[in-house]
């Protein structure tokens, strides 16, 4: 159980740049992703807007002769996990226990959708088309297309699914029944999910703002964001690039609403995280918030945190990125996850853009704005799901040639 675990290759595929150099030059920026939704029709919608990927070329990354047998939801996690095991310089040849953990909320609910016009049409259905339904296609494509032989799931715990999958990556590890792990999040842009936000006036109609007296609600999105998990030991031994340590990671359950988050349930998940790696509120320096731009959801999550962190609270950077991102669902935390890497290697903090006017109940330290240089040792990221399914993740800095970093 002495086993710890890094981080040593990022894939993303998001609205503001492919690959983690284009991501994290973006979110430093703080360029937007939102721009006008061009793959549904949205002129029955409330709003119209959205985080969609425009210049992704599936084929960039995946024959063409098998990347139009995929659905969206496949393309995007499998470019995301090409991309983190290219980052990684990681021979996955060498291991014999390599696994995949993936999260997801919509899967390859768009692949029913197609079927479902094509029925209203009276239009043949290939077959094709129904083997794309299957949300475990997914994992099973990528650990074919790598040869991964070890352990293979996928998590449904909504929006916070990226950090459930991230969370068991780290269990295999440390329990020593993977030496390699691909772990993250993916889910494409969906009318299903455009729709049931836009009747849930859940949607803002420009733009996401977080924390902001203001704000009108969350963006749909979609990408895919992956992480190459391995033991310390291996890392050192093939003298990795690290980006971080995986401190560990709390869960609970809110059982209080099926999509207003519980402020004790979420402080509770907080407090887990905490008292599960073993450090004080006092050693966070950054915390990714859920931050979904919902007047409820930013109010709740304000108040946890500061019910966990007391006084100290504002003392604390506090940042969304779906400010620029809009809301990637299953993906989110995963990106997120690799936002959080990206700021403890780097001592930058990503801001929350569009912030305008102050919220007396969401008074934290939003980092408006603009990226700030911080020191960050240790990093608190934050998700929140449809159901009170919560996970923080904890990561900490790993400081080059010292296997003594632990705390």
């Amino acid at each position: 159980m002495n086993k710890r675990v890094v981080i040593t290759g990022l894939g993303v595929i998001s609205s503001i740049g492919i690959g983690w150099q284009e991501f994290w030059d973006s979110l430093l920026k703080g360029k937007s992703g939102i721009s006008k939704v061009s793959s549904i029709d949205t002129s029955n919608h409330f709003t119209h807007n959205g985080g969609e990927v425009k210049n992704f070329r599936p084929e960039d990354f995946i024959p063409k002769e098998n990347s139009v047998d995929l659905s969206r939801a496949t393309q995007l996690a499998f470019a995301a996990s090409r991309l983190a095991v290219d980052d990684s310089r990681l021979d996955f040849k060498l291991y014999d226990q390599v696994s995949l953990c993936l999260g997801t909320t919509n899967g390859s609910t768009q692949a029913i959708q197609h079927i479902n016009d094509l029925i209203i049409a009276n239009s043949k259905i290939e077959y094709n088309s129904i083997c794309k339904i299957p949300t475990n296609n997914t994992s099973a494509f990528i650990s074919k297309s790598f040869n991964f032989k070890n352990y293979n799931f996928i998590f449904s715990t909504a929006c916070a699914a990226g950090n459930y999958a991230i969370g068991y990556g780290y269990d295999l590890i440390v329990l020593k029944k993977s030496d390699v792990v691909l772990a993250g999040g993916f889910d494409p842009f969906i009318r299903f999910a455009f729709t049931g936000f836009n009747q849930f006036s859940a949607v803002a109609p420009e733009k996401c703002q977080p924390f902001d007296k203001n704000r009108k609600g969350m963006m749909v999105s979609e990408g895919s964001g992956i992480l190459v998990l391995e033991s310390l030991e291996t890392a050192l031994k093939r003298n990795a690039p690290i980006y971080a340590e995986i401190l560990g990671y709390g869960l609970s359950c809110d059982a209080y609403h099926m999509t207003t988050p519980s402020a004790q349930g979420v402080a509770e998940c907080m407090k887990k995280a905490i008292r599960e790696v073993n450090i004080r509120p006092e050693d966070v320096d950054y915390i990714s918030a859920h931050g979904t731009g919902t007047q409820v959801n930013d109010k709740n999550e304000c108040a946890a945190i500061k019910q966990v962190f007391g006084p100290r609270y504002k003392q604390i950077p506090v940042s969304s990125i779906k400010s620029m991102l809009g809301h990637t669902m299953g993906a989110a935390s995963a990106l997120e996850a690799i936002a959080c890497a990206l700021a403890v290697k780097n001592d930058v903090i990503p801001p929350t853009i569009n912030y305008e006017t102050p919220d007396p109940e969401c008074d934290v330290d939003c980092v408006p704005n603009e990226a700030r240089k911080h020191k960050v040792n240790i990093a608190l990221n934050n998700s929140y799901a449809f159901g009170g399914n919560n996970a923080s993740l904890v990561l900490k800095k790993f400081a080059s040639g010292s296997q003594e970093n632990a705390i």
